[in-house]
């Protein structure tokens, strides 16, 4: 049964689309013409019928049994010549969702419902009306880049299951945190917090073990703080930069990657938010993605 494509549909894998070369007027009747009745490959379950510089795509239904072709009983027109647009772009992952929205995010033309992108090893892919999944993620800095959101990137550039992805960063900034302390002398929780200031003198960092100062403000971490107490015998004055906890200031349906000092290992999720540990692996991140786009709950705080 050929039914209406929904948004950001691709084939998957990318193998699933055929290119066919054609001599004829890309009309709906002379596309229907010519599919109806044809051998196709097993796997094949859209075709992209290229002439020239124009072309269109067709879905063909499924077939049943065993052989590697069969007759094509069923197919639709999904876009004609008017509705698609081809592109290329020989540095593109075709098999990857958020790399070909983000070309043709680039390319977008009023009208258009599909684009057809030719890209690394000349592999052709196409997406149907692009509409990437927007993800907050809440970080701090330093270090430069966002170490969570440039973990997401990561994730995302070679995830083949995921759908188109929007990452928007909201950075807290450490140092500017440190100029808002209630007490000028500073304690970081290491010297990565501290970026390219590490030789301030109102700067001292937690995991130096330095000699107790009793006019510090702790710019810190739950973490942080119990590491503290442990040291010191007493609770510190102290600043949050927990990333997690920022996002209470986002109304609910926020779809958020976060982390957490206090995880160990593994991910924690919350509706549409999903949290990572504070030295998380690439696995548990792409995981944590995975949870935040195909959640249907409310995100925020």
């Amino acid at each position: 049964m050929i039914t209406v494509a929904a948004p950001n549909l691709m084939s998957r894998p990318y193998r699933g689309l055929s290119v066919q070369e054609v001599g004829f007027a890309l009309t709906e009747r002379a596309l229907m013409s010519w599919i109806t009745g044809r051998r196709v490959y097993r796997r094949t379950e859209f075709i992209l019928a290229r002439n020239g510089n124009r072309g269109a795509l067709i879905h063909v239904a499924p077939r049943a049994g065993a052989d590697l072709f069969g007759l094509v009983r069923e197919a639709g027109v999904l876009a004609g010549p008017d509705e698609l647009v081809m592109l290329d772009s020989p540095e593109t992952d075709v098999g990857n969702a958020t790399a070909l929205a983000e070309v043709a995010g680039r390319h977008r033309r009023p009208g258009t419902l599909v684009y057809a992108v030719t890209g690394r090893y000349r592999h052709v892919n196409f997406i149907w009306q692009p509409q990437p999944v927007t993800v907050l993620v809440d970080e701090v800095v330093p270090p430069h880049p966002a170490k969570l959101a440039d973990m997401a990137r990561q994730a995302l550039a070679f995830d083949e299951d995921l759908p188109p992805v929007r990452l928007v960063e909201r950075l807290i900034s450490i140092p500017q945190l440190t100029r808002s302390a209630p007490a000028r002398r500073c304690l970081l929780p290491c010297q990565g917090a501290g970026g390219t200031a590490t030789g301030r003198s109102d700067l001292e960092f937690l995991d130096r073990g330095p000699a107790y100062r009793p006019d510090w403000t702790l710019v810190g971490c739950q973490r942080s703080e119990q590491i503290f107490e442990q040291l010191y015998g007493h609770k510190p004055e102290s600043v949050s930069f927990c990333p997690e906890l920022s996002g209470t200031a986002f109304p609910r349906g926020i779809r958020r990657l976060t982390k957490c000092c206090l995880i160990e290992r593994g991910i924690r999720t919350a509706g549409a938010v999903a949290v990572v540990p504070w030295g998380a692996k690439l696995d548990e991140v792409r995981m944590a993605l995975a949870h935040v786009v195909s959640s249907q709950e409310d995100g925020g705080g």
